[in-house]
C-alpha cells in the first residue's frame, strides 16, 4: 500500500507527465487488442480444423461435432471481444 505513493513521487521527479504516460497506455491498449484478435483467430482456426478432421474420421456424428465447434468458437469470440473492450477502456483513460 505504501509503495504506490513512492512510485508516483518517483515518476513526478523523473519528469513523466500525463502525456508521456498516456502514450504508453495507448501503446499497451493497441498491443493488447492486437494480441486478443490474433489469439482468437488462432483459436477459431484450430477449432475449425479439428472439427473438420473429426467429421472426416467419424461422419456419423458430424452434427454433434459441428454443434460443439460452433459453441467453442462463440466462447473464443466472446473472450476476444471482452479483451478488446478492456483494451479500448484503457485507451479511453488517456
Amino acid at each position: 500500500m505504501t509503495m504506490y505513493p513512492l512510485l508516483q513521487a518517483a515518476a513526478e521527479v523523473a519528469g513523466y507527465n500525463k502525456n508521456y504516460m498516456g502514450a504508453w497506455g495507448m501503446m499497451g491498449a493497441g498491443i493488447g487488442a492486437g494480441l486478443a484478435i490474433i489469439g482468437a483467430g488462432l483459436g477459431i482456426g484450430r477449432v475449425g480444423g479439428q472439427a473438420v478432421e473429426g467429421m472426416a474420421r467419424q461422419p456419423e456424428i458430424a452434427g454433434q461435432i459441428q454443434t460443439a465447434a460452433l459453441i467453442f468458437a462463440a466462447f473464443i469470440e466472446g473472450a476476444a471481444l471482452f479483451a478488446v473492450v478492456v483494451a479500448f477502456q484503457i485507451q479511453g483513460k488517456f
